[in-house]
């Protein structure tokens, strides 16, 4: 099998990968270490340690070249040579705005929702989530991946069980059984590519790149596929591998909300693509219709539960999986429009799913409820809140000039290039997102008031808008003005798309991918 990349990328004289992954973590466990009552100096450490990961990733994003499709800013070292695990980490299209979600939404959730109770423990656990969903972003050694994805899940359980709601410790439970079940497929499934890659060269290694030179039967190839789907399709979710997420999004605080949905999701998408299209490139297109399938399924019955939800959180879980619906079709269209828009939407989805559970907080922290069928008439006492509120729905149903509507036209798109009665039933789920977020937004802003509950209803403050004032920049930016991400994002597509068709011996939509795509961003770069 070929390569997507080059076997060595562009290294850097400086480890800046190294430095963003370990920075946050390392200020985690300083956190950790403080006595409880410490809280003011946890919120400083924790703040200065959030701030230099978030410049040193934006550093990242302009230092990172475009028109360039290989790893860029290389480490490299052998790490464990007995095992032939290496410490090797590098950054392309598909991951670098993930990474800079991750500096960004890290800071925004904390201190956009403050936790007054063992502080010091929750800013710890916030920082080390946020160096390991850096270092499952970053990481080329498909061992070192595994770590970096297992660490996730431990600072996230203990913020759902130590800080969410009634019903924490079953949340935190299931959401920890789940995704440790997922994991072992995952593992076994590495454990089994490592041990056939060194039967055919006597080498034992890790390396994503060598592994991706492994010959396997076609047979073997989708064992392996599967094994490492699992994984992924529980971390995202993927229907029917979501039952653990309305109770996870429902029950857990809203930081730890806001980084399980708008961060920890996009590890199974990013997954997906990063090694199951690049290490079995003839299992994913040979299952492709089983993955756009369960895609618009999800797309279409995540919209449908949403409708008829009757509490804020559990309406974002059902959404979510409809969102990320049209990111799992994108990935599997296998054309460059489609999953230039599946990368773009993790993106995008990120922002507009925190934006939402922040403002969801705001509203709980004032009323005590997030029941919609509690709320109503929002926008007579608090119209700047319910307009932000707006744009971020309008973000999430896809309304052009929005952030939302270039990820999802692009998904389309690319859909209907291969793959027209699968584009045409998602785009019935476009119909559906508008239906349920706009009913919802009507019985909670414009509804019958309960005068009980909008009498505690109190117009968002300066601190708050602050916070929210970078999402909604990024949604109205990204709607109007995508190019510079898709100018970084497309020429690793190119090589992923081209990598899987050669695996599998077919040609490009006649339309041709590229023209199609420079038209739909105003000409790119």
């Amino acid at each position: 099998m070929g390569n997507i990349v080059p076997s060595h990328g562009a290294a850097s004289a400086l480890p800046y990968l190294t430095v963003i992954i370990l920075l946050p973590i390392i200020f985690g466990l300083v956190v950790g270490v403080l006595p409880r009552d410490k809280a003011i100096v946890a919120k400083v450490v924790g703040g200065i340690g959030m701030l230099a990961t978030a410049v040193l990733a934006v550093a990242i994003m302009f230092i990172f070249a475009t028109g360039k499709s290989g790893y860029q800013m290389v480490t490299d070292h052998t790490w464990i040579s007995q095992l032939g695990i290496s410490w090797h980490f590098g950054v392309d299209g598909l991951s670098l705005f993930l990474v800079v979600l991750v500096a960004l939404l890290a800071p925004i959730a904390l201190y956009g929702a403050e936790e007054k109770y063992r502080t010091t423990s929750f800013i710890s656990w916030v920082l080390i989530l946020e160096g390991a969903c850096i270092g499952s972003f970053l990481a080329l050694d498909v061992f070192v991946f595994f770590i970096f994805f297992e660490l996730t899940l431990i600072p996230t359980y203990f913020m759902v069980a130590g800080w969410g709601g009634k019903e924490r410790g079953k949340a935190a439970l299931k959401f920890f059984l789940y995704t440790l079940l997922g994991s072992a497929f995952l593992l076994a499934g590495m454990l089994i590519l490592a041990g056939l890659h060194q039967s055919q060269t006597g080498t034992l290694t890790f390396d994503l790149t060598a592994l991706a030179k492994t010959h396997l039967t076609y047979s073997t190839e989708v064992l392996l596929f599967l094994c490492f789907s699992a994984a992924f399709a529980v971390k995202t979710p993927i229907f029917p591998f979501h039952t653990w997420s309305p109770l996870a999004y429902k029950e857990s605080p809203i930081a730890g909300a806001v980084m399980l949905a708008g961060v920890m999701a996009k590890l199974g998408t990013y997954g997906l693509v990063r090694f199951d299209l690049t290490l079995f490139p003839r299992a994913s297109y040979r299952l492709a219709p089983l993955f756009l399938t369960l895609g618009v399924i999800g797309i279409i019955y995540g919209a449908v539960v949403a409708a008829w939800q009757k509490d804020f959180k559990r309406l974002v879980a059902f959404s979510s999986l409809s969102h990320l619906g049209f990111v799992v079709l994108g990935i599997f269209a296998f054309t460059v429009q489609g999953l230039t828009g599946g990368i773009l939407q993790m993106f995008n989805h990120g922002i507009v799913t925190a934006a939402m559970f922040l403002l969801i907080g705001m509203i709980t922290k004032r009323t005590g409820s997030w029941q919609i069928s509690s709320l109503g008439g929002i926008q007579r006492v608090a119209p700047v809140l319910a307009g932000i509120m707006m744009v971020v729905v309008l973000a999430g149903l896809g309304l052009p000039g929005l952030n939302g509507f270039i990820g999802e036209f692009l998904i389309l798109t690319g859909t209907f290039l291969i793959h027209r009665w699968w584009a045409v039933a998602a785009a019935g789920g476009v119909i559906l997102s508008a239906v349920y977020l706009l009913w919802a937004y009507q019985r909670a802003f414009h509804g019958t008031p309960d005068e009980g509950i909008v009498s505690k209803m109190k117009e968002i403050n300066f601190k708050e808008s602050m916070i929210l004032a970078p999402l909604i920049a990024l949604i109205v930016l990204i709607g109007v003005f995508p190019a510079p991400m898709l100018d970084r994002i497309t020429p690793t597509v190119n090589s992923i798309v081209a990598h899987v068709d050669s695996a599998n011996h077919v040609s490009p939509p006649s339309t041709g991918a590229k023209s199609t795509l420079s038209s739909s961003n105003g000409g790119g770069k």
